[in-house]
């Protein structure tokens, strides 16, 4: 298994808090669909 820097992991901005976060292996199937970085963001979209 190929390891990757962690400066050179996909990164994002959260639509909710403006936050930068980095990829997650638990997102691998569905990183294009990730916008939160967390639960809290995704629970209080409004």
């Amino acid at each position: 298994m190929k390891r990757v820097a962690k400066s050179n992991l996909p990164t994002k901005t959260c639509i909710h808090c403006g936050l930068s976060f980095s990829w997650r292996k638990k997102w691998k199937k569905d990183w294009d669909n990730v916008r939160y970085c967390s639960e809290r963001c995704r629970k209080r979209k409004r």
